[in-house]
């Protein structure tokens, strides 16, 4: 190459651009100021002489190839052979990346697709795959499918082996909405999907469905398998971004978030436009209800199951396999594709049938987390009532011993809070499903059609005997939508639950989808349907003798157990049958006591009850269970709630005040969900706290308790510290309740107040007289008023 040397004379800038100097280049864009955009603009020579040394292998000189061959008017064929040239030098990287140990491949680095995106290849291949939207020509020119699975697959594999790539592509917005039109070729479809998928999962802002051209006909033309394959998009569209396990999780924050934002978020608006979309629902429930073909024998199925999973953790993969298959039927059969489509391919034949199963349950995890999205959103009524008709319910029941509880493939124990995990499909299929039934149950009338009729009877039987009317709920129950077959999806449940490990992760699921059932207006008949079946008995000796040490499970039988108990005077004399020895009560009221915010849903069933009980002292019954129940004696020793109640206060503040929804363990997009439950409820414990001085108002004994909690102070030695927190949370709790008509309808509904005295306890509080004997601020000394007085200044 000629250099410059100082007092060498200067050949005019053509010459510099004929022999490729690079200085050339340089001084040629400074004058007709069209500088270097691109790698691929430096002088072949320059890149060829560096190729070896710098261990290229010829990538930039087959992108400066691709650039000079893919202007938009080009004949776009002759660029195919290029891509497919540089496709085999990125794609044994991006296999690396997927076998490998992914610690290692972590740590390791990929020379090949850096190179690539280095002299610009990414920026390339998406203007030749927009080129058709760009061109002015009346007769645009026309990619090929297989170009476009090519170009589609090589900025996936950058996307996965280089950092930066799928951000950069994501900003792109003109891009992302472009790759929706190529998912209306079945041959394109896989390879955009997953790109689709990887490039929304990091974008920071949602992408808006309704911008996406012609949505709807596009979801309608999408066969069974390629909507099972769209709802993992769907996901991350519909889905409140996770805002991690920091101080924006604390209601303090979202209620100040709700307040910059009142408007609906884009997950929201994307929930109404997926609605929008005519059969949608429907279609989602034929996919969540559909049979897998019966494996050969279960030993086999668990080996392959083992053996498969070993490497098929990655759903390209596996898709890849599933999509060769599917190609093979397409040239040997004219079978619908929504069913049956694999069905005649010599290479489905040929695939293990733990593998056709995991294919299937890794899709309906995507499908269920959708329906479970939607159930929990603001259109939750109508997307009900669109299940209920299309037989959701029925059909999981159906499916429920063949597919959703076949047999575990190992144990699987539960994972501590806030650790990361990494679950199979099978589990993942088992924890989504528990979850989509407590969305389901959760304060709706449709809980009964996770019955049969022969249990709606029993239920109908139950109220009968104890001379009481059926819920509305039941009366008005369509018995041509329920549960199919000797047992209902409910009765099916309890009987797996009591099989599982003292530790496993699902018994805290099954736990929170049983409660749901039970959650709303207590209804006698529904506990004692549960009672029947030996279910409190269960959850005692889970709690007493199965030496369970996980605190998410404990939890989770701790607020089922209050629902199962609250207000049944049978639930107190089957609780004292079993917890019958002092020893034994101890070792009950010690798990209590280890962890109120876990298990102060109980304390609070514990204390209404009683409560109740105390005014049926006309009842022989209820006198004989208050006398011998150790639970109800405990409780009713005023020392014993004012315990509580001091606890109760202690351990939450404004700041760290958090409430848990169903969805709160939202999971991130390509990893199956976690086992565990994101985050503990804590605001439930102002709750509890309020109704043991809500109680103790009806008595007129609430300037004793606030009394006692001021000589509490002082015992303590922090004068004014539990009173002046306290009155902050009520002042939050007013903030937080009086503008949420469905958590006011809860409190109500759980404890049997009204909202009305809820309200007007709290108003009795806060007052400022401090002349009143029912004010917190008449037991806190003047010198100690208001301390902290900026926590609710924002």
């Amino acid at each position: 190459m000629a250099t410059l040397g100082s007092g060498a004379p200067r050949p005019a800038v053509g010459a510099m651009s004929r022999s490729g100097n690079i200085v050339g280049k340089v001084r040629q864009s400074q004058i007709t100021g069209r500088a270097l955009r691109r790698g691929t603009q430096i002088p072949r020579a320059l890149l060829q002489e560096r190729d070896k040394q710098a261990r290229w292998h010829g990538i930039p000189i087959l992108l400066q190839k691709l650039y000079e061959s893919s202007h938009p008017n080009s004949d776009l064929s002759q660029i195919h052979g290029v891509v497919k040239e540089l496709s085999s030098l990125l794609s044994m990287e991006a296999m690396t990346f997927v076998t490998d140990d992914r610690k290692m491949a972590q740590e390791s680095t990929y020379p090949n697709t850096y190179t690539f995106d280095l002299f610009g290849g990414v920026d390339l291949l998406v203007e030749i795959l927009m080129t058709p939207t760009l061109s002015i020509q009346k007769n645009k020119p026309k990619m090929s499918d297989d170009l476009i699975k090519d170009c589609l697959s090589v900025l996936y594999n950058c996307c996965i082996c280089t950092e930066g790539v799928t951000k950069s592509l994501a900003s792109r917005n003109d891009f992302v909405l472009f790759l929706f039109t190529l998912m209306t070729s079945k041959k394109t479809f896989l390879q955009t999907a997953t790109l689709i998928e990887d490039i929304l999962g990091v974008r920071k802002e949602m992408i808006q469905l309704e911008d996406i051209p012609n949505l709807s006909s596009l979801v309608q033309s999408f066969d069974q398998q390629q909507l099972a394959n769209f709802c993992r998009i769907l996901s991350v569209t519909i889905s409140e971004p996770d805002l991690g396990h920091d101080d924006k999780h604390t209601l303090l924050a979202k209620n100040t978030q709700q307040k910059k934002n009142p408007t609906p978020s884009r997950a929201e608006l994307n929930q109404v436009t997926l609605l929008n979309i005519p059969g949608f629902i429907e279609r989602l429930c034929k996919l969540a209800t559909r049979k897998v073909s019966e494996a050969t024998g279960a030993s086999s199925f668990l080996q392959e199951l083992e053996d498969w999973y070993t490497w098929l953790d990655n759903a390209l993969v596996l898709d890849a396999l599933m999509q060769m298959a599917t190609e093979e039927a397409d040239h040997s059969s004219t079978e619908s594709s929504d069913e049956g489509t694999l069905a005649t391919s010599p290479l489905r034949h040929r695939l293990p049938q733990s593998m056709k199963i995991v294919h299937e349950i890794m899709y309906k995890v995507e499908v269920l987390y959708v329906i479970c999205v939607l159930l929990m959103g603001r259109q939750r009524s109508q997307v009900h009532k669109m299940l209920a008709e299309c037989r959701l319910i029925p059909g999981l029941n159906n499916l429920f011993d063949k597919l959703i509880w076949r047999r575990h493939a190992s144990s699987h124990i539960l994972h501590s809070r806030n650790q990361n995990c990494d679950c199979s499909p099978e589990i993942s299929f088992k924890i989504q499903f528990l979850r989509l039934l407590q969305s389901f149950s959760d304060h709706h009338e449709n809980k009964y059609l996770l019955l049969n009729n022969q249990e709606l009877n029993e239920l109908s039987a139950i109220c009968v005997k104890a001379n009481i009317p059926e819920v509305e709920a039941l009366a008005n129950t369509d018995r041509s939508l329920v549960c199919d077959g000797k047992k209902g999806l409910l009765t099916r449940l309890l009987a797996v639950m009591k099989k599982e490990p003292p530790d496993s992760s699902f018994r805290f699921w099954q736990a929170r989808a049983v409660e749901s059932f039970l959650r709303g207006t207590t209804s006698y008949a529904d506990q004692m349907f549960l009672l029947k079946r030996g279910l409190l008995e269960h959850i005692l000796y889970c709690i007493i003798d199965s030496g369970c040490k996980s605190r998410d499970v404990l939890q989770s039988y701790f607020d089922l157990l209050g629902e199962l108990m609250k207000f049944n005077i049978d639930a107190f004399k089957r609780f004292n049958r079993y917890v019958n020895t002092e020893e034994k009560f101890q070792i009950f009221l010690n798990q209590i006591n280890s962890s109120l915010v876990d298990s102060n849903m109980l304390v609070r069933c514990i204390v209404l009850s009683l409560d109740r009980f105390e005014s049926q002292t006309e009842d022989i019954k209820v006198v004989e269970v208050l006398s011998k129940c150790f639970l109800l004696s405990y409780m009713s020793h005023v020392e014993n709630r004012l315990s509580f109640l001091f606890r109760l206060i202690n351990i939450i503040n404004v700041q760290t005040l958090t409430q848990a929804s169903s969805l709160s363990a939202s999971f991130p997009q390509n990893e199956f969900i976690p086992c565990h439950f994101v985050q503990q409820e804590n605001v439930s414990c102002l709750n509890t706290s309020l109704v043991v001085l809500m109680l103790a108002r009806r008595r007129g004994k609430l300037s004793f308790y606030l009394n006692a909690l001021r000589e509490k102070e002082y015992v303590e030695r922090y004068p004014g510290c539990l009173l002046n927190n306290f009155h902050h949370l009520l002042q939050f709790w007013q903030r937080h309740y009086l503008n949420k008509d469905k958590d006011s309808s809860c409190l109500e509904n759980s404890s049997c107040i009204s909202f009305s005295y809820w309200k007007e306890t709290v108003s009795v509080l806060l007052s400022k007289d401090r002349t009143s004997q029912c004010a917190i601020a008449s037991y806190i000394d003047e010198v100690y008023m208001d301390l902290d007085r900026d926590v609710l200044e924002d």
